[in-house]
């Protein structure tokens, strides 16, 4: 199939329907490009952008539909490119093609393709668009649907925390301030305590798609696209976007503000994540014995035959980090820069795409140890069964019972605990 992607792509350099030779690449003006500067400005996009075909062709709809309404298509050049845009877009998810370092992007690799695929009317879906706007809109799109996904992903381990409460939630456990004992818990509170977290992330993760919810198409490379009247209003119910991103010079300074929000957000959900598996590491140990992870859940050592490792928890603990320095990541590369479009913002990508990956994959791991967990009840009873565990309740029942002020109540449990 690749060998097949490799043929189309070598007739997209010989040229369409139109005779005309094709360019390599959206900017191309015919000049060799130095090898070397390729790869350093091409960087990982032919890579990352696989995630934003899908995207960028329904993008590319909007925006021909909206062409073609304002007279600049062609009935059949629009029909065309629609049909040649969705074949392309099953193409690329069945696995037919993907995007090559030559073609740096992949809006450079649908429109050669689509050139290839229909001709000279391939070539005229750019009008009145840029790269800029191209990109923003794509990513935009993908962004609303991966913070739909983490909000899913969040619930279901907030779900699978709820049935743990269901199910051993009556088991007692100690709570701890400063890590020593400081009074009586439970597993359904300690449950309770994460899902609620967790669907508070899930809140965040909702909150984040506003900044993303508007249209940028039109904005071309920020200054919109003089002598064409475009209709971004019509783009913007095409796609679903609350509204339109006015004025066009804003759409590319707000570029990394809305990324920003989002990875914010997923630091968030991978910290809650990372605390979880901090307990459960802690509680694993054969000190505190109070939980046991299903075999098929842990790993073991290369030399000691005894271990069962929970190495799942300790990489979603780290994940954290790895996730803040995402965020850092982005915030700081938009941070000193002018207005108007810079190279900068496409370094912003990866660390993106990064954190909402690792966000989605540690929810999924922690889901399915939640879902295998199981608390010990003797063990749970053993470590609550200290007497000054209950030192704060008979305090606060003391005042109450004998007309004391809690602070001499308090005196006086304290004088009890030294016995």
């Amino acid at each position: 199939m690749r060998n097949a992607g490799r043929a189309q792509h070598r007739c997209a350099l010989r040229g369409g329907a139109g005779g005309g030779e094709i360019m390599t690449r959206l900017w191309d003006k015919g000049g060799k490009l130095d090898e070397t500067v390729l790869r350093y400005t091409a960087g990982e996009d032919h890579i990352l952008d696989a995630r934003l075909v899908e995207y960028d062709v329904k993008a590319s709809i909007a925006h021909a539909g909206m062409l073609h309404a304002a007279g600049y298509l062609t009935e059949g050049d629009h029909a065309a490119i629609v049909e040649g845009l969705g074949e392309l877009a099953a193409g690329h998810a069945a696995g037919a093609w993907a995007i090559s370092l030559e073609e740096e992007d992949v809006h450079t690799a649908l429109e050669r393709r689509l050139v290839a695929r229909i001709g000279d009317a391939g070539a005229r879906v750019h009008l009145g668009r840029s790269r800029n706007d191209q990109v923003l809109a794509a990513l935009r799109l993908y962004l609303k649907d991966a913070a739909s996904s983490l909000r899913n992903a969040a619930e279901e381990v907030a779900t699978a925390l709820d049935d743990l409460g269901q199910s051993q939630g009556g088991l007692p456990l100690p709570g701890y301030t400063h890590m020593q004992q400081a009074m009586p818990s439970s597993v359904a509170l300690w449950a309770g305590a994460y899902a609620s977290e967790l669907r508070d992330d899930a809140a965040g993760l909702r909150s984040a798609v506003r900044r993303l919810d508007r249209n940028p198409l039109g904005s071309a490379a920020g200054f919109g696209a003089p002598g064409l009247k475009l209709d971004r209003e019509r783009t913007r119910k095409a796609l679903g976007f609350a509204e339109v991103h006015e004025p066009v010079t804003a759409v590319q300074l707000s570029r990394g503000k809305a990324e920003a929000g989002l990875a914010f957000e997923c630091a968030l959900l991978v910290q809650d994540l990372g605390r979880l598996s901090g307990d459960l590491l802690l509680f694993y140990t054969q000190e505190f014995a109070l939980v046991d992870l299903a075999p098929e859940v842990t790993t073991g050592s290369s030399i000691m035959p005894q271990k069962r490792n929970a190495d799942a928890l300790e990489l979603v603990r780290a994940a954290g980090a790895t996730a803040r320095a995402s965020l850092l990541e982005i915030l700081g590369i938009p941070a000193s820069l002018p207005s108007g479009y810079q190279r900068d913002l496409q370094r912003i990508k990866a660390p993106l795409f990064r954190v909402v990956d690792l966000a989605g994959e540690s929810c999924e791991v922690v889901c399915r140890i939640v879902r295998a967990l199981r608390f010990n009840p003797e063990r749970c009873g053993e470590l609550t069964s200290a007497r000054g565990l209950r030192a704060a309740e008979h305090a606060n029942r003391l005042a109450v019972e004998r007309g004391l002020s809690f602070r001499e109540a308090y005196r006086q449990v304290a004088e009890q605990e030294k016995e």
